[in-house]
């Protein structure tokens, strides 16, 4: 039987304050939440499923300490092309209050001023990607929510703006992988929280 093929592992970091408020959070350094932090450990578990040549966090707190709650802390490397989406000047700002001043502002098409653009992001996303298929395994990431949803979208072969497509909750897992052939990228699991149930 032929082995799997390797697979990259997302997790997106547990809850925080700004998570919560649905605050814009992108290089403010927000702490994980109590309730974050339990539920970034009971990801242990089902990270079990995979053995992880590669684990890689994004630097932001949230984000490194999910990692470690989770039980890789002590393997996982900073990776800086993990951080979450720069929203320049409306860091902070919930989406109402944005559209308080600019009503038909979307993210995904308008980018933000003083920070990045989808295509930004998906020039991070690339790289990630890039250099994590050059990994003899399965690679595990934790990052944030818009990251994630751009990464996605850039492993399916779609434009970064195509990840407005994917919801994704706080210390969800998703896995992309490659077909049965091994030839085509796709989407093998998403969005997964059931074990943050009971």
């Amino acid at each position: 039987m032929k082995p799997a093929s390797p697979v990259l592992v997302l997790v997106r970091h547990g809850d925080t304050a700004w998570s919560r408020s649905g605050q814009h959070t992108g290089r403010t350094d927000i702490p994980l939440l109590e309730e974050g932090r339990r539920m970034a450990t009971q990801l242990r578990e089902p990270l079990r499923a995979w053995s992880f040549a590669s684990v890689w966090t994004s630097p932001l707190s949230r984000a490194s300490e999910t990692c470690a709650l989770a039980g890789y802390g002590d393997v996982a490397q900073l990776h800086s092309d993990l951080m979450e989406w720069d929203y320049g000047t409306f860091e902070g700002k919930t989406k109402a209050e944005i559209r308080a001043t600019s009503p038909n502002w979307m993210l995904w098409t308008d980018g933000v001023p003083c920070g990045e653009s989808a295509r930004d992001v998906g020039a991070r996303a690339d790289r990630v990607i890039a250099e994590a298929r050059s990994v003899d395994g399965n690679v595990l990431l934790f990052a944030h929510g818009h990251l994630l949803r751009v990464l996605a979208a850039r492993w399916l072969g779609l434009p970064p703006t195509e990840g407005r497509l994917f919801t994704l909750n706080t210390a969800s897992i998703s896995v992309l992988g490659l077909d049965s052939d091994g030839d085509q990228q796709v989407l093998q699991l998403w969005n997964d929280t059931t074990h943050l149930r009971g």
